[in-house]
């Protein structure tokens, strides 16, 4: 792991470049690229050319024919989706979104404006799609195809979250992440890619999660959590696990159930569902939600969507229920129908509680935890003591793909105001359709790219700051895996004062189960507010 300067050493060098971009060459300094995909994770998914190799190395191993891998692929491409043609003709450059990418603002390069980034793809595509790029050459923005480009290519689309901000602002609605999947795409095709992605993919298409977890050791991790709950409020919740005939599969992503602080959104998970009685059961081999697939390429995004949807018609469940996730929803609510759908063997979502039809999933079959949470409070279902919370000073962080991708913006709010009695929001330009990036996704949160990461999670932090400062807040709730693990690294560097929650902690703490026995902890052990003298009797 590279060493990461200080936050107070961070500094952003805002400069016109000395040389034009097309000739100031990538320079590969730790803490700003990502570990190459290992042999045995390419193998694993027939990924082309497995071997040992380094950025840093002159010679990365390409395949003797990779120039025309990477011209026929995108040739390819461009057939196959009409939208790539015309993001490659109708950009006229007009840095409406330069400055709207988190990556930008946190390192000065002008590589990783959106409208820059897209230009390495674009470039080539002039040069050998385009007339004017065959005719003209440079003058029309064309470049030859060189191994040095391609070092770009990997240098700059790994240095992209996919966040898809950019697209928010371009008047044409180009969206740039769309040109950094194609672009990861064809570098998969030379085995250029990164194992902090290839590594997940290999694990979930064998195992069934990202961590490559076998069925046994899931089954012990949501059993310890079970002991977990008991230790609080005295209640034993009976999870059940591959239950042929259950009502609802619930698939959340693997990071709730190994990593902090996901895990005490998952007990959040159980203890509702506990308390409304609902008939449902967790797969140990559809035991991921998150979908790398969608930083690989189209193809394996499709493979690894189909294993949740393979899962719930072998247990013969009615619906599917989904964790707090970002990259799963995006997968879902946009991919899912073209892809693996339409889901006809399922029935529509209907909560066997309030009654409510989620109509918004009649294609998917696929409810968002959040939602389905919303509704029973809306129908006054549970049983909620916010006080509970009142340690908590909250603001909510608009995880970006349920925010950009499903428009998911009033129910996180609805539920944490129901759950907690201190609210602020971050300024608006911030915050809902333009959300900022937790600097991390996409499969860039390694500890090797730390110091790009810290950089791009510079914006979110700001606008943490600015509500820490104005209106005391120290908790920063957010509906994702991903956001709740790196945000936390990204909070104890820039803002330490505060710290990462799921939303349904937040509920787990709140919820006021029948039979429970006093409660004098939240989910991580620490005193409810006003049981602090009765926690330190106890030592």
């Amino acid at each position: 792991m590279a060493k990461v300067p200080k936050a107070s050493e961070l500094g952003v060098e805002w400069a016109f470049p000395k040389t034009k971009w097309m000739d100031t060459p990538v320079t590969f300094r730790p803490g700003t690229w990502s570990y190459p995909g290992k042999p045995k994770n390419l193998e694993a998914v027939d990924m082309p050319n497995p071997r040992e190799w380094s950025p840093t190395d002159a010679d990365w191993k390409l395949p003797s024919n990779w120039k025309q891998i990477i011209l026929e692929g995108m040739r390819e491409q461009l057939h196959r989706f009409r939208s790539l043609r015309v993001f490659m003709d109708i950009c006229v450059r007009c840095g409406a979104c330069a400055d709207k990418c988190h990556f930008f603002i946190g390192s000065g390069d002008p590589k990783n404006m959106p409208v820059l980034r897209a230009e390495l793809f674009r470039s080539v595509y002039r040069k050998d799609f385009s007339l004017a790029g065959k005719i003209m050459g440079r003058m029309a923005g064309a470049r030859d195809l060189t191994e040095d480009v391609v070092k770009e290519w990997f240098y700059y689309f790994y240095q992209c979250t996919e966040c898809r901000r950019c697209s928010l602002f371009c008047p044409y609605g180009i969206d740039t992440a769309e040109v950094t999947i194609m672009g990861r795409e064809l570098l998969n095709r030379l085995g250029v890619n990164i194992d902090w992605v290839m590594a997940p993919v290999a694990n979930c298409f064998h195992n069934g999660n990202h961590l490559g977890i076998q069925p046994h050791a899931f089954k012990d991790m949501i059993d310890f959590f079970v002991d977990e709950i008991e230790a609080v409020n005295g209640i034993r919740v009976e999870p059940t696990f591959n239950r042929k005939g259950a009502e609802v599969l619930f698939i959340t992503p693997s990071g709730d159930v190994f990593a902090d602080p996901g895990t005490y959104t998952l007990m959040g998970y159980l203890m509702l569902f506990h308390e409304i009685g609902l008939d449902y059961t967790w797969s140990t081999y559809a035991s991921e939600g998150g979908n790398f697939g969608l930083f690989t390429s189209h193809e394996m995004m499709k493979r690894l969507n189909a294993k949740m949807y393979a899962e719930a018609k072998r247990l013969g469940v009615k619906w599917i229920l989904g964790g707090e996730c970002g990259h799963m929803w995006r997968v879902v609510n946009q991919y899912m129908d073209t892809m693996n759908g339409p889901a006809d063997f399922l029935e529509v979502p209907k909560s066997p509680i309030t009654g409510t039809v989620f109509e918004n999933a009649k294609s998917t079959k696929m409810t968002h935890i959040v939602e389905f949470t919303a509704d029973l409070i809306k129908h006054g279902k549970l049983k909620l003591d916010p006080s509970r919370n009142d340690n908590l000073v909250v603001t909510y962080h608009d995880s970006c793909n349920p925010a950009r991708a499903m428009g998911f913006f009033e129910e996180p709010r609805y539920v944490i105001n129901s759950v907690c009695n201190n609210f602020y929001e971050m300024p608006p330009n911030t915050i809902r359709e333009q959300t900022f990036c937790c600097g991390s996704g996409s499969g860039l949160n390694n500890d090797e790219f730390m110091e790009m990461r810290m950089r791009g999670g510079l914006p979110r932090a700001n606008a943490v700051q600015h509500v820490h400062d104005q209106h005391g807040v120290n908790t920063l709730a957010c509906i994702c895996a991903i956001d709740r693990a790196v945000l936390t690294a990204s909070m104890d560097y820039w803002v330490p004062d505060v710290t990462v929650y799921g939303v349904h902690e937040l509920v787990g703490n709140a919820l006021v189960m029948e039979g429970e026995q006093e409660r004098t902890t939240d989910l991580r052990g620490e005193p409810l507010p006003g049981m602090e003298d009765t926690e330190n009797e106890d030592i």
